[in-house]
């Protein structure tokens, strides 16, 4: 279920944000991730030493549009389906208004979004096996999910994130899916592994997917202004050899996307 193995995976996420105490809290609360460090202005939230999301409080940082790019989900991939039962649970003992859920045949995916409206995605993994067509093209769709039966799969009560639970994917949203292609797949490394209509995905070592871009409602967005609320930064962490290519054709481990936002690189 882990991303681990991959050459090129998610290492955190960092978001600006007009509250922090709220913000902060609901991740907490939410999700069970621990407070790393807190100086006031910025919060990291994780589980050992390894942050997943920080957060930057800026009241002044300018409301970012739902239409413009930047961030459509950040995805906490869980390390079981009955962890992701656990979880649906806890969410509705919790009152959290959820969003949406699917199946998309190679995971079990439920949506809400935090207080100032950055999507989520938590969701469990299939079996890897379930996850190719017979040519060995990876299969998504996009299909009803029963609740129900997720949290039927719950084996022991919510506890906090649990062990292995990290994040899987980072959705982004872009202005031309065509002119992302050419950077997370050329310049980042990551083939495509998907496509929807106005979307596409890429993934690093046979996993369905690390990135996905799309414009469903973004079409033609133009570069960002910062400061902005939403996404501020989105770092990855790569084998040394995959580290090496993104640098030789970046040019930096401190690259840009084509809509302004930061994507860093750190050596596992």
């Amino acid at each position: 279920m882990s991303t681990a193995s991959a050459p090129v995976e998610i290492a955190s996420v960092t978001l600006t944000v007009h509250d922090l105490p709220k913000v902060a809290a609901f991740y907490e609360k939410l999700l069970g991730l621990h407070r790393l460090s807190s100086d006031g202005a910025v919060v990291r939230l994780g589980l050992g030493h390894d942050v997943l999301i920080e957060l930057r409080g800026d009241k002044a940082a300018r409301k970012s549009d739902p239409r413009e790019a930047g961030l459509f989900h950040t995805a906490f991939l869980m390390p079981s389906r009955a962890a992701l039962g656990s979880w649906l649970i806890h969410s509705s003992e919790s009152r959290i208004p959820l969003q949406g859920a699917s199946d998309h045949l190679v995971s079990e995916a439920i949506y809400l979004a935090d207080p100032e409206g950055n999507g989520i995605e938590v969701y469990a993994d299939r079996p890897r096996l379930a996850w190719y067509n017979p040519d060995g093209s990876i299969k998504m769709a996009t299909e009803g999910l029963d609740l129900n039966d997720v949290a039927r799969s719950a084996k022991a009560p919510f506890g906090g994130a649990p062990d292995g639970m990290t994040i899987g994917h980072v959705h982004l949203q872009v202005g031309h899916v065509g002119e992302a292609e050419k950077f997370y797949r050329d310049i980042i490394g990551m083939p495509v592994t998907s496509q929807y209509p106005g979307a596409a995905f890429y993934g690093s070592g046979g996993y369905h997917h690390h990135i996905a871009t799309n414009v469903w409602n973004s079409r033609n967005a133009k570069a960002r202004s910062f400061p902005a609320t939403g996404l501020a930064e989105l770092t990855l962490r790569a084998d040394a050899p995959d580290y090496e290519e993104i640098v030789k054709r970046g040019g930096s481990d401190s690259l840009t996307d084509p809509w302004g936002t930061p994507i860093n690189v750190v050596r596992k």
